[in-house]
């Protein structure tokens, strides 16, 4: 019966934000409340970007409504945790929606995520322990840097993949879902606290993301801007950090217990980990990008791995869904560790792995195919190359005619002009 709880203030928080979410989209169409459609964004026609204030209400309504719970009140005997993660959090709203009406630079964005980061590891959000043979961070200031930078490289990871309608509500429903009953295993077999504040922040979370979801799948008719993608992933790195920070180092240290109760040391670390790959590895990209390129790491551009994606040949949707599909096979596939032996569980990950690689690589495929068919059909086969130019610019550059074919026109795969 303990898991209603959970669902109740998910429900609050899901509920608050579709509402607030509607009321925003409407106010916004009306009065215009929107920003120009820039250069590297995939939508086509003014969307209102406030997103995130009703996201941020919606949170704040949950953690209200869970302060008023009796069985949740343990979560609440720390008041500074939950302050300064409230806290952090409205610093991170503030400065998402500046940057959404003002398009703030980026160093700005930058101390402004640096200080949410240390207000939260401040309040004792902190690593205290890394999971790995039961290190301890002897020095609070050592902690304090390395929590403030774990904060501000998962929000700006989750930020960096917000390009796409749906894209990062989903994958944060699917990731916090997981590691949400990661989590609660965890307190089950180290019989700790089965409520606290990494798992009332993941439901939460949860909640505030089906809320938004709703209007922000494709074609979506508001965006949770900046707001919305920073706080999504100052939520997420601070229930990652409240649990795999803390994690009692003598437990892991006693391998006949953890292993035969729980699961091998490494998974702890692991699991955060999991959940984040997506983000993490755009991020990661990006930044080595923009550095080979002499340019800031947080210069905007539209090389992202949805942009590739669609790129590719990938549609908005399926581009959406293969990111959903990498998420929960990746993070379910780590999390199988826990229920079944180790090499069952890997034979899954590296079977769904397959799969994911399979479908994302599929326009490739075709485009291969479809080439092959036109060199094989020979020069007078221009039908096959003007499919080809949706894939490739080179492509449709092939396919322009030329002097020598001054009576060429490119037509469509029914015969008719494009």
């Amino acid at each position: 019966m303990r898991i209603i709880f959970y669902v109740l203030v998910t429900g609050v928080s899901a509920i608050v934000t579709f509402i607030l979410s509607l009321v925003i989209w409407k106010l916004s169409t009306r009065y215009r409340l929107y920003p120009k459609i820039r250069e590297r964004d995939v939508h086509t026609r003014p969307t209102p970007r406030l997103g995130g204030v009703a996201m941020f209400i919606g949170i704040l309504a949950a953690f209200g409504v869970a302060s008023l719970i009796p069985q949740l009140s343990l979560v609440f005997s720390e008041p500074g945790k939950v302050l300064g993660l409230l806290g952090a959090s409205l610093i991170i709203v503030l400065i998402g929606v500046a940057d959404d009406v003002w398009d703030l630079d980026w160093t700005t964005k930058l101390a402004g995520q640096v200080v949410a980061a240390g207000i939260l590891a401040w309040q004792g959000v902190q690593l205290l322990t890394l999971p790995i043979g039961g290190q301890t961070i002897v020095s609070p200031y050592l902690s304090l840097i390395i929590t403030v930078i774990a904060v501000v490289l998962v929000m700006n990871a989750i930020n960096f993949i917000d390009g796409l309608d749906g894209l990062v509500a989903g994958v944060a429903v699917i990731s916090n879902s997981v590691f949400f009953v990661y989590v609660y295993l965890l307190q089950l077999e180290a019989q700790t606290d089965y409520f606290n504040l990494a798992s009332l922040t993941t439901a939460v979370l949860i909640g505030a993301c089906l809320g938004f979801l709703p209007l922000n799948f494709h074609p979506a008719r508001i965006f949770m801007g900046d707001a919305g993608a920073l706080l999504v992933g100052l939520l997420m790195a601070a229930s990652a950090i409240s649990v795999t920070g803390t994690v009692d180092p003598g437990i892991i240290a006693q391998p006949e217990r953890y292993t035969a109760y729980f699961v091998p040391a490494f998974i702890p670390i692991l699991i955060p980990f999991a959940v984040l790959i997506i983000p993490l590895l755009d991020f990661a990209l990006a930044v080595l990008r923009r550095l080979r390129a002499g340019k800031s790491p947080f210069t905007a551009d539209r090389k992202h791995l949805h942009h590739r994606l669609m790129d590719m040949g990938h549609s908005h949707l399926h581009t959406v869904l293969i990111f959903y599909g990498w998420t929960f096979v990746v993070s379910v596939g780590c999390l199988g560790f826990v229920f079944m032996p180790w090499y069952l569980a890997s034979s899954l990950l590296a079977f769904g792995l397959i799969v994911c690689t399979l479908i994302t690589l599929a326009p490739l495929s075709r485009r291969k195919r479809l080439r092959q068919l036109a060199q094989s059909a020979g020069p007078e086969s221009v039908e096959s190359d003007s499919d080809l130019s949706q894939f490739d610019a080179l492509d449709a550059s092939a396919a322009t005619p030329t002097s020598a074919q001054p009576t060429a026109q490119a037509v469509s795969l029914n015969g008719k002009p494009q």
